[in-house]
């Protein structure tokens, strides 16, 4: 379980090819304080560390199902990751109930420049039955931040310069892939309505 609040950019140092599995090295400054076997969020997407030299990098692998459901097959050397250790129980709750499950891949569309903030807005499958609500709580890429403009498969979020230079936002594109995780709340509530329809 993770809160969203990114803790440390990753750099990815290699990717290897394991059979049907990826193994990505990450240079950080959390790997001495990471375990094997310790879940952690890379970009929103929980992975068990495999590998840690506790100095400055550390190793996870994707399987298939995970580099078919995320964007980490998008995944190049160089890339910054946003990167965040599990929440302890007693710590304060400072983004949301995030899971690290991610639910899609969402696509930016917009990146419009606010004179001291950002504006991005991103696309996700019309088809799917995830939602969105206007101050709302979303995971992008492992961020937890407010909607500001819900549409139908769409929706915006306004980035502040802390935001943009402490997570890999900076790096975004029009164009960029990445992974969106909705509010639990808001999957368990859609389901209900679903459930009652069918009733």
């Amino acid at each position: 379980m993770f809160t969203g609040i990114v803790e440390q950019l990753g750099t990815i140092k290699n990717i290897e090819n394991q059979a049907s599995n990826i193994v990505f090295t990450i240079e950080s400054s959390l790997a001495p304080e990471l375990k094997i076997d310790q879940s952690l969020s890379h970009n929103g997407v929980c992975l068990t560390v495999t590998y840690s030299d506790k100095k400055t990098i550390h190793q996870v692998t994707a399987i298939q199902e995970t580099l078919r459901k995320t964007n980490l097959s998008d995944w190049k050397i160089g890339d910054k990751i946003n990167l965040e250790r599990a929440m302890q129980m007693n710590a304060r709750l400072d983004g949301h109930i995030v899971q690290g499950h991610v639910d899609e891949i969402g696509s930016c569309v917009s990146i419009k420049d606010e004179n001291g903030s950002w504006l991005f807005t991103f696309e996700y499958n019309s088809e799917s039955k995830n939602i969105t609500i206007e101050k709302g709580s979303v995971a992008v890429n492992g961020t937890s931040l407010t909607v500001v403009n819900s549409q139908k498969n769409s929706f915006s979020v306004a980035i502040i310069p802390y935001t943009y230079e402490h997570t890999n936002f900076h790096q975004l594109q029009v164009g960029s892939r990445v992974n969106l995780e909705f509010d639990m709340i808001g999957k368990y509530l859609q389901k209900l309505s679903e459930v009652y329809r069918n009733i």
